[in-house]
């Protein structure tokens, strides 16, 4: 058995983390900009696309077979939404007007960016649980082979 093997749950759920971490940063962008307007139009709100990140190829279980083994998720990018509706408020004062009195605002949507949030939360603590899991795991198994 290798030794990088042995740390895939490691890995796992370290890519995780950093992953979901980026997550509550593109989230917090968003809310820090839900009012933001400019002379080029409003912020548009961003998110992230992920992808699985697959490890070496590791014999399976049957008779030797081989199978992509996932290692967890990364980032591959951030993208604007821009499916989703800019809503327009009237306010014929503002300087970034229309014609008619309406500045169209971020499509930011607090409650969205908030449970998103939580999610994003929620998935980081799922796997910081499964690493002091796998420490605990690797510390009692050295001890074990200590005292053998």
């Amino acid at each position: 058995m290798q030794i990088r093997s042995t740390f895939a749950g490691f890995e796992t759920s370290v890519a995780g983390m950093l992953s979901e971490r980026k997550r509550m940063e593109i989230v917090a962008l968003n809310i820090a900009n839900a009012n933001t307007v400019g002379p080029d139009g409003p912020y548009v709100r961003k998110a992230l696309i992920f992808k699985e990140i697959l490890g070496d190829k590791m014999a399976g279980a049957r008779g030797g077979n081989r199978a992509d083994v996932g290692r967890g998720v990364a980032v591959q990018g951030v993208y604007e939404d821009t499916r989703s509706d800019h809503p327009k408020v009237f306010q014929p004062e503002h300087p970034f007007a229309d014609k008619e009195g309406f500045v169209r605002q971020p499509n930011v949507n607090i409650m969205y960016e908030m449970v998103d949030l939580q999610a994003a939360k929620n998935a980081y603590a799922a796997n910081l649980a499964v690493l002091r899991n796998f420490r605990a795991m690797t510390r009692e198994a050295i001890q074990n082979l200590r005292s053998n």
